[in-house]
């Protein structure tokens, strides 16, 4: 009976997943694996890189946690998580940190703030050389104005401050997720919402772009917000923390539709715009202005480079299907582009077509929009693994932490009429 009831329960956009499903011991393992993967990117890295640095050292980081894992009776523990962070994350940060090693993105912001305080635009108007170009939106140059204000030192540096947006984005989620609980909550594996924030920095789509600088974890961390706020039902706040993202990059801009047609379906029109006017006004109101500045700028920049279609190559370049299509298939480019619109229209349709009730399915349906992007732009790299990879796991976790607070209103049957509109709640 239990289970019949169990299988009944509504999906709404509050439910949380069967905790009675324990499922089978993957720690070990996965870490193990994680190892041969840093060990990969480190071997097949240029000499003298960070990426060489970070692989090396987080495959003996993972290695490690592996067998601490194998020897601890409990599924992914925070000893293990510990010693991940630590190979994965704290050591080679600290040692490139103390060479003044980074990947290129660090420099390219830093000289947006700079260009955006002397010329009203973080983008230079005549760009030929990779470096030369800015490919984020004009919100990104916010990491860079700590460098501006405090020069060459350790808390100027744009990497610094893309690790504390991404962790205040992820801590704010898991306290939004946690909210209710009445405690710090855990998983049915027992793992606890500190103890899976450990976990999660020390993934390795996560780990290396924190450690050399890359400028896709805050971008990601707050569309995790976005997705915690809308699972405790505040549309307004989600609106803003997809409006802080979409304001840094192209990447964010999928997750405000998906976001917005789940609000649309368990919560009503009301909530949707609500939340669609924090995150349009927002980006808005951060983008346009600059791109008004010098609009032949913006569009080089921020347009056609990103996608490959600019006179200079773009550095991000990874042999997936776009850049085949663009080696291979005459007019490449074009294809490329046009198949990018076709699947983004089809995850488009998807929504009206099966809406998504619930955090999850809204996570994992941006997932797959956001892998069908990376696999067919014509200049992507395997980096970008960390939007479809968090997607997959933190929004889970975060639903699995929250399962004893009280649950929202569930979604209403797809043939329903759409609610009327709620009284206004307070942000």
């Amino acid at each position: 009976m239990a289970e019949t009831i169990q299988r009944r329960r509504p999906t709404g956009i509050g439910a949380v997943p069967d905790p009675s499903r324990a499922g089978r011991r993957w720690d070990w393992p996965l870490l193990l694996g994680c190892a041969v993967v840093a060990l990969a990117v480190g071997l097949s890295s240029p000499p003298h890189t960070s990426q060489r640095v970070w692989g090396i050292t987080a495959a003996a980081g993972y290695g490690c946690a592996a067998v601490v894992a194998a020897l601890s009776a409990k599924r992914w523990g925070r000893n293990a998580a510990v010693v991940a962070l630590i190979g994965a994350f704290v050591v080679p940060l600290v040692y490139l940190t103390v060479i003044g090693r980074a990947q290129m993105e660090v420099g390219v912001v830093e000289r947006g703030a700079d260009l955006l305080f002397s010329s009203g635009t973080p983008y230079n108007s005549d760009p030929h050389a990779v470096p030369d170009f800015n490919p984020y939106l004009p919100g990104m140059a916010i990491f860079g104005i700590p460098r501006v204000l405090f020069g060459d030192t350790f808390v100027g540096s744009a990497r610094l401050w893309f690790l504390i947006g991404f962790l205040a984005a992820v801590i704010g989620a898991l306290r939004v997720a946690l909210k209710g609980t009445g405690g710090t909550g855990a998983t049915p594996a027992g793992t606890s919402g500190p103890t899976g924030l450990l976990w999660l920095v020390a993934c390795p789509v996560v780990a290396l772009p924190l450690t050399i600088g890359g400028v896709d974890p805050p971008v990601i961390g707050l569309v995790c917000l976005a997705l915690a706020f809308t699972h405790r039902d505040r549309p307004g706040l989600a609106g803003l923390a997809l409006g802080v993202a979409a304001a840094l990059k192209w990447t964010a801009w999928p997750a405000v539709p998906v976001v917005i047609a789940l609000l649309w379906v368990c919560r009503g029109r009301r909530d949707a715009l609500r939340c669609a006017a924090g995150a349009a006004g927002l980006a808005v109101l951060t983008v346009v202005p600059v791109a008004l500045v010098d609009t032949g700028a913006f569009y080089q920049n921020v347009v056609l480079y990103p996608l490959g279609l600019g006179p200079t190559q773009s550095s991000a370049e990874s042999p997936l299907l776009g850049h085949l299509i663009v080696s291979v298939v005459p007019q490449g480019k074009a294809v490329a582009v046009a198949l990018i619109l076709i699947s983004a229209l089809a995850v488009g349709a998807s929504l009206l077509l099966r809406p998504v009730r619930d955090v999850v399915a809204a996570a994992d349906r941006l997932a797959l929009g956001l892998i069908l992007a990376i696999v067919l732009s014509p200049a992507t790299r395997i980096g970008y693994a960390i939007y479809p990879v968090v997607l997959l796991l933190w929004p889970r976790f975060m639903v699995a932490l929250s399962r004893h607070a009280a649950p929202l209103p569930t979604a209403r049957a797809a043939s329903d009429p759409l609610p009327a509109p709620a009284a206004a709640t307070t942000d």
